[in-house]
């Protein structure tokens, strides 16, 4: 018989060469997607803060400057509106193209943006800066999410620390600048060197393989991710809004709703369990109060109100980036099942860093600002390490779909308190105590929010524990923990107790006793029948089988007469007494069909199959 050649697996066919050199690719793509994930999500939260108002006075006479701080501030909005999008794209079209793709948008805006003149092609150029911002986040998050579980955990530090440097980052390149298009190209060296860095990952991609893989699997939630799309839309609209002279209190009420709306969704994913629950209340939570409050902060701490300004503030950025990488690694090495108590902990010392924000800030030098800073990156990396650690794959997608509409709602949050407070001022001093004084109550309103998002949680975890399917470790995200050996992962061995056609398998299921067919394992070849006295083998070698009352996942299995099978020893066929017992009904096992071997290619025509 001609049998045509076999072409050897990747498995089988690396050796010892090639399994080193798939180690050192994946270990390359490990530590490229580490530097990828320290450049690109500061890029993606830098284009966040409106900065335009600082270099007003560089704008042309004939530009409005209302209309151009509104066309700027639309990157936030933009971001807002793709990022439900790509949660759900990002499971299809993979994370590795989608980061080149987003990449490539922000590099072509900041190209683009040295050649603005007008006011809609900044708003073209704002919104292309938000969507590419909107393509990064999930497709880092789901890089990450199948690799080592320390690149998750720099995930969530890096985006705690770029929450908290973002407005500071976005001051910096406009310092005695003297052209206001710097705006729109911030960092763009640094753009580039990620887009280098995100093409060197796409050809490690490949060559590890991941690409043969089939389409991303179905997300379950992907029906709730994109209803996010609707609140989303909301908070952009009223964040357009509220730039067209709307009342402090309008304003106010607008974006409690907006935290209102945004809980109350995050609280819908009930079947997911509260371990499915606490990535979306740790990322409302955390985008909420961290960039706006740090946003403020930076304002009020410049050196043209009392404060030391920039160059004051980046040791203070430096020792809170630390932290927060720190206690992201040690977040990391805790169990799964301490993660609800630590990102409740970690929430906690949000509080406490906006307390120390009321209590210590303003503050002139700038070793004050250590405490709030570290507390709120520390607390925030905890947080979003231990919620991102408990859960699957769509509630993650999900809760960041709520991160960027938290954020926004956030600074409309902010924005209305701080009208409210300057609305009197009519002295610079005034207007300088009226930014400390909105600090001080902002800092007062978020805290008080992670409280309410805390006990929410604490009590729906009590009245909805959700689905007991819930995966207990991200890492394990779809593996039932109570498919047990039943679940197809060990093959059933012949012969020993058989399921007779699914029977025991359906009784075990509905608790109730089934039928107990004994064969031997000669009987599953030859189909002759033995007594149901004989015992399957046994040996130290040899585990329970397949099928017994252990492999099956518990219950009781009986014969005629309804005599239990002891739940200690599931090997052990119970004997029949022959006196009180009658016989047991044999079942005849089905022949095994072998069916003839195919014709082998190398045959001729009219040779017929090799064997007949």
């Amino acid at each position: 018989m001609a049998v045509p050649p076999i072409q050897p697996t990747r498995a089988v066919g690396a050796g010892p060469t090639g399994l080193v050199r798939a180690l050192r690719v994946s270990l390359m793509l490990d530590v490229v997607l580490g530097l990828l994930v320290a450049v690109v999500l500061p890029l993606a939260i830098v284009a966040i803060p409106n900065t335009i108002s600082v270099v007003a006075a560089l704008l042309p006479p004939e530009v409005s400057q209302i209309a151009m701080i509104r066309a700027h501030g639309l990157a936030l909005p933009a971001m807002v509106l793709t990022m439900p999008v790509a949660a759900v794209l990002v499971r299809r079209v993979r994370a590795a193209p989608m980061m080149v793709a987003g990449l490539a948008l922000l590099a072509f805006a900041d190209a683009a943006g040295g050649y603005a003149g007008s006011t809609m092609l900044v708003g073209v150029l704002r919104v292309l800066h938000g969507v590419g911002a909107g393509l990064l986040v999930p497709a880092t998050l789901m890089a990450v999410w199948g690799r080592s579980s320390f690149l998750r955990a720099l995930w969530a530090a890096t985006l705690a620390a770029s929450l908290l440097a973002a407005q500071a980052l976005a001051l910096w390149p406009l310092d005695q600048v003297d052209s206001w298009r710097v705006t729109l190209q911030p960092y763009p060296m640094l753009t580039g060197v990620a887009l280098v860095l995100a093409a060197l990952y796409l050809v490690l991609w490949l060559k590890d393989g991941e690409s043969t893989a089939g389409p991303g699997a179905v997300v379950t939630a992907r029906g709730r991710t994109l209803w996010a799309v609707v609140p989303a839309a909301g908070v952009a609209a009223l964040a357009l809004g509220s730039t067209f002279n709307w009342s402090a209190s309008l304003v106010i009420r607008a974006a409690l709703v907006s935290v209102v709306v945004l809980l109350a969704l995050a609280s819908s994913g009930a079947s997911l369990g509260a371990a499915g629950r606490a990535p979306a209340y740790a990322m409302v939570a955390v985008g909420v109060v961290v960039l706006p409050t740090a946003a403020q902060v930076t304002y009020v701490e410049l050196g043209g109100l009392g404060g030391p300004g920039l160059s004051g503030l980046w040791s203070a950025f430096a020792i809170a980036t630390v932290v927060a990488l720190l206690a992201a690694a040690l977040t990391n090495r805790l169990g799964a099942t301490a993660m609800p108590m630590v990102t409740a902990g970690g929430l906690v010392v949000v509080v406490a860093g906006l307390c120390a924000v009321r209590l210590f800030l303003p503050a002139p030098g700038g070793l004050a600002l250590i405490l709030p800073f570290t507390l709120l990156a520390g607390g925030a990396s905890v947080a979003l390490t231990g919620a991102l650690r408990s859960c699957a794959e769509e509630a993650a997608l999900l809760a960041l779909s709520l991160f960027f509409p938290a954020v926004l709602a956030g600074f409309l949050l902010g924005s209305g308190v701080q009208v409210a407070q300057l609305r009197e001022a009519k002295t610079p001093q005034a207007l300088v105590d009226g930014f400390v004084d909105a600090l001080h109550l902002w800092a007062l309103i978020g805290g008080g929010l992670v409280l309410v998002v805390i006990v929410l949680a604490a009590v729906l975890a009590r009245l909805l524990p959700g689905s007991p399917d819930s995966p207990p470790d991200a890492g394990t995200a779809g593996t039932s923990p109570a498919a047990g050996t039943a679940s197809g992962l060990v093959p059933s061995p012949a012969g020993e107790i058989d399921p007779a056609g699914g029977a025991w398998q359906e009784a075990v299921t509905r608790g109730q006793p089934g039928p107990t067919v004994v064969r031997p394992r000669s009987e599953a070849v030859t189909g002759s029948h033995t007594p149901a006295r004989s015992k399957p083998e046994t040996g130290p070698e040899r585990g329970p089988e397949r099928g017994s009352v252990a492999a099956a996942g518990g219950g009781t299995g009986a014969g005629k007469g309804n005599r239990s099978r002891p739940r200690h020893e599931p090997d052990r066929v119970p004997e029949r007494d022959p006196d009180t017992e009658p016989e047991p009904e044999k079942v005849v096992a089905p022949p095994v069909v072998v069916p003839p071997p195919a014709p082998s290619p190398e045959d001729g025509p009219g040779s017929g199959p090799a064997l007949r």
